[in-house]
């Protein structure tokens, strides 16, 4: 752990509490295994089902050290091109455009350095100037092949990265790895041995409404927060005779909104002899009514 990060991250509580300023509610077991990511510093692999929070850990990591958070996105077919780099080839024909108008001469090896690199993802995070290290998230990595996952090696394990024509990168502040997985595949065992582990699961119910209350609930004992505190809740405004319209509890229940019919069509033009059905609102009190045209009162 470099020294900038060892001052924003102290210790793991410390970390718990930055992460729950920045609204994200983490366990202990993932806080623990955040914290060693970064003091180790080594890769963290995330697993667990779809929606439990694996990218928002990434997300709320990189907002608590201050530095950028480079997103690769895994998919079917992802090479090095699309993950590491790619050569400028447009702006390599300008440059021997160029030359040749000087009269000069262009080597091959001109034409294959650092200057013609398209940056992607993985070689964004490695080439970051710092202070602050960079949060390199490799989303969703069981939806690549088990070939992107070989080439990921180099850079878990030593951070870095060898391009034949340039040679090795090394980072200078070496980036902090999260890899996310959903465990729609099993992934090679080279690739989780170099990395933590953890499996997030979903929060457990009694400990969201403890550590993260709804919002105006309180102390779970109000107005709105009846429901949860054995409170009495209050009456809608446009209702006198509880909280809500009567159309939500209708919903509610299970029942479908009255809807007009033919029926009540002819009673709305006055036939008596119809029953005109016509949707309550708030404190209207319509509702209906056998032998009354509109829905009107009597």
């Amino acid at each position: 752990m470099s020294t900038f990060t060892q001052e924003r991250v102290p210790d793991p509580a410390g970390l718990r509490r930055a992460l729950d300023e920045r609204g994200y509610l983490a366990d202990p077991g993932l806080v623990t295994a955040l914290f060693l990511a970064l003091r180790l510093p080594q890769p963290l692999l995330l697993e667990g089902e779809a929606g439990v929070g694996k990218t928002e850990a990434a997300k709320a990591l990189a907002d608590v050290l201050g530095g950028p958070l480079v997103r690769l996105q895994c998919y079917d077919g992802l090479d090095a091109a699309e993950a590491l780099y790619e050569w400028n080839h447009a702006r390599q024909l300008l440059g021997i455009r160029l030359a040749e108008s000087r009269g000069e001469r262009l080597a091959e090896a001109d034409l294959f350095t650092e200057e013609y690199l398209l940056r992607r993802p993985v070689l964004t995070a490695l080439t970051h100037p710092g202070p602050e290290p960079a949060v390199l998230l490799i989303d969703e990595i069981d939806r690549a092949d088990d070939d992107f996952e070989a080439f990921l090696l180099e850079v878990l394990a030593e951070a870095a990265v060898t391009i034949p024509e340039v040679g090795t990168i090394r980072a200078v502040v070496p980036p902090v790895v999260v890899l996310t997985s959903n465990r729609t595949r099993d992934l090679h065992d080279a690739l989780k041995r170099r990395c933590l582990y953890h499996w997030i699961d979903y929060p457990d119910p009694e400990r969201l409404v403890r550590d993260r209350p709804p919002p105006g609930a309180g102390d779970l004992g109000g107005t709105r927060g009846g429901d949860l505190g054995g409170g009495t809740a209050a009456a809608h405004p446009g209702d006198p005779e509880g909280p809500g319209d009567r159309r939500e509890h209708r919903l509610a229940r299970g029942a479908r909104p009255a809807r007009r019919t033919a029926a009540g069509r002819r009673g709305r033009r006055g036939d008596p002899g119809h029953t005109a059905e016509v949707p309550g609102g708030p404190g209207t009190g319509a509702g209906t009514r056998p032998g009354v045209a509109g829905g009107q009162r009597p």
